[in-house]
């Protein structure tokens, strides 16, 4: 029987009965009300990932074959150009790749009606801060790599646990109370929660705290990125 007010079903319930009040609610199998949940869960999730690895990657190989392979770099600096001009084009390069590869997700997500929030066009630019936060980073291990060989440890021990502590895949919540203190402070946390309300009509709970913890991690990961850029061209 259809419910006339808006609560969580104390019957149907898997988790907190939120998702069984809500199909009462509607008059529909809760079932695909789960099943719509997950999806917009793991679509806001995965955008985020998509971000981190697009821009990792472009960050990483594109730009440590330019810098070290094919000796780009050293062409462009006989020109009147500075180091620090070159590694910042690098990162915002590696950044607006995210952002097509991030797009071009949207639309098929927009087009499938995964969402039709209007506000993932507040998504957009947030991913492409996202891209520019693990670009940098990716600069880091760009400069102190010897081969590709590297980057594995990168990939490894830094961006796959990043995956699975960061919310991407599932809730955050059920993991013990030490890891997810540091779970909170992972750029790809944040990140994730920043949008993941956008795709369900939301508005992050805490942006301000969120964006802070992803600006600061930017500008830390450029900052080393050019001192260890730097260290390396000098030597």
């Amino acid at each position: 029987m259809q419910q006339t007010r808006l609560m969580r079903s104390e019957t149907d319930r898997m988790i907190a009965g939120v998702c069984g009040g809500l199909a009462a609610y509607l008059g529909v199998d809760p079932v695909l009300v789960r099943l719509a949940f997950v999806i917009l869960f793991l679509a806001s999730g995965s955008i985020c990932m998509s971000a981190m690895n697009a821009a990792s990657f472009e960050a990483l190989y594109s730009a440590f074959s330019r810098m070290h392979v094919q000796k780009t770099w050293d062409g462009i600096l006989n020109a009147p150009v500075e180091l620090d001009d070159v590694v910042l084009a690098e990162m915002l390069w590696a950044a607006f790749k995210a952002l097509f590869t991030v797009t071009a997700i949207l639309g098929v997500m927009l087009a499938l009606g995964i969402s039709h929030s209007p506000k993932l066009l507040v998504a957009w630019p947030v991913l492409l801060f996202v891209g520019i936060t693990f670009s940098c980073i990716a600069l880091i291990f760009n400069a102190l790599a010897k081969g590709y060989d590297f980057f594995t440890y990168y990939f490894t021990l830094v961006l796959t646990p990043m995956m699975f502590l960061s919310g991407v895949f599932f809730p955050r919540d059920q993991l013990p109370p030490i890891v997810r203190a540091i779970s909170d402070w992972l750029p790809l946390t944040n990140a994730v929660e920043l949008v993941r309300p956008l795709f369900m009509d939301q508005w992050p709970a805490h942006p301000l705290r969120h964006g802070l913890v992803l600006v600061v991690t930017t500008v830390v990961a450029f900052w080393v990125a050019l001192a260890l850029t730097r260290r390396r061209f000098r030597a």
